[in-house]
């Protein structure tokens, strides 16, 4: 146990320069706060993401903390994930293709008193990286006007959290995350004869608050067989409190300025609703359904009419995102090994939270599939490996559409710590 506790320690210590990686080459990660983290995890991904109703004692659900009352006096959880994607871009005729992997998350579950639970964990929530150049000839001219934007970071959050049972069937839960990350964005501007002329802008933030997240779920036997845990959450929005600068530079004459917006970033208020229904201890099927209140947060940019780079509204639009997911197994007392895999699929659809130009953002459509293969040892057969399958469509009316296939890999490492062995 000392042994598999220290390897533990040192997995989540060594996961805080991993998960600080970039895991997207999308230029769309370049608006906004970048590319928002679903933050499913590996038991739930091949049910793109179906959380909101998910209850079982032998997974983390950190995105609804109600449901950590539901682990068991005996378990010590960890898991981890790591992903790799292949990603094919295409604008007209023109289309080019990217591979990144990325570590996915890690968190804990274990029980402190009787249907008390808590859970930490470290977890993504915005990913940004991408470097592209653009390319247009000069009117009544020989020289092109070449344009490199080029961007990285992304936001992460370390949370704690606790979940407990109310009453009998009703749990609460809350999770409170210290959220860090930031952004380096450029953009050069320059002709393709004359490098001198060029012109620099520079987009930078260090962000540096907090994130809280409640949770409550209600669990309800229909019927013999049947049974309904309906789940619901709310994320606060706030001021991160973080200032925005931006620097121009001309290359040429080595002269600059620098903008300094205060107070320049926020969070969206969230809430959302869903539920799931067991049948048989074999089949759960449920949906859910996630708004985020994008559109009452101003953003860091600079007005057309005036010029200045300041706060404005009207950048962002409120996000709603529908899942639809099932999780199948066939038989978990079986002896046969297939019929205690879970089988998982599902779909969801997600609008876009940023406009470009004027006009919406890309549109989100995932659809689903995923492993959870059991662990057997000699003593325990709790752990699971998770295996999920995603593809992931972002498209926008004459913009780029963005074509990913993601594979997740995650461990659940779920082993009877806290058991008392008797010996005769």
């Amino acid at each position: 146990m000392k042994k598999l506790l220290f390897s533990s320690i040192l997995l989540g210590l060594g996961t805080l320069p991993m998960i600080a990686q970039s895991g997207t080459k999308s230029p769309y990660s370049q608006y906004g706060l970048g590319i928002l983290s679903d933050q499913s995890q590996g038991f739930n991904r091949g049910m793109s993401g179906l959380f909101q109703g998910i209850r079982n004692g032998n997974q983390v659900n950190m995105q609804n903390p109600a449901s950590y009352s539901a682990v068991d006096s005996l378990s010590m959880i960890f898991d981890a994930a790591v992903s790799g994607q292949f990603t094919q871009f295409k604008e007209g005729n023109a289309k080019i293709n990217a591979k990144t992997a990325n570590f996915e998350y890690a968190t804990a579950l274990f029980r402190v008193l009787p249907k008390f639970g808590v859970s930490l964990g470290i977890v993504p929530y915005t990913n940004i990286g991408y470097d592209f150049t653009t390319v247009e000839k000069v009117v009544d001219s020989s020289l092109s006007a070449l344009t490199d934007y080029e961007g990285s970071g992304g936001l992460h959050q370390v949370y704690i959290g606790l979940g407990f049972e109310l009453f009998k069937g009703f749990s609460l839960g809350a999770n409170m995350s210290y959220l860090w990350g930031g952004y380096e964005r450029s953009v050069l501007a320059f002709s393709s004869e004359d490098d001198a002329s060029s012109l620099y802008k520079g987009y930078n933030t260090d962000i540096s608050s907090y994130k809280l997240d409640i949770g409550a779920q209600y669990r309800q036997r229909l019927s013999k067989y049947d049974v309904l845990t309906v789940g619901a959450t709310f994320g606060l929005g706030h001021k991160l409190g973080d200032d925005a600068v931006m620097t121009i530079r001309n290359m040429n004459l080595s002269v600059g300025d620098t903008t300094k917006i205060t107070n320049a970033f926020a969070l969206p208020t969230s809430i959302g609703g869903g539920f799931t229904v067991n049948h048989k201890n074999s089949l759960t099927i449920g949906a859910d359904y996630l708004l985020q209140r994008w559109s009452a947060v101003d953003h860091p940019m600079t007005n057309p009419k005036t010029g200045k780079y300041e706060l404005m509204s009207g950048f962002y639009k409120d996000r709603h995102k529908v899942t639809v997911g099932a999780d199948w197994i066939p038989d978990r007392m079986a002896r046969g090994f297939f019929k205690r895999v879970h089988y998982k699929v599902g779909a969801s659809y997600a609008t876009p939270y940023y406009k470009i130009n004027g006009q919406d953002g890309p549109k989100e459509i995932t659809v689903s599939a995923g492993l959870g293969i059991p662990l057997v040892n000699a003593w325990n057969n709790r752990s699971t490996l998770n295996v999920s399958f995603q593809w992931v469509n972002q498209s926008a009316k004459n913009l780029i559409t963005d074509n990913t296939f993601r594979v997740t890999i995650g461990l659940t490492f779920n082993e009877r710590w806290f058991a008392k062995w008797k010996v005769e």
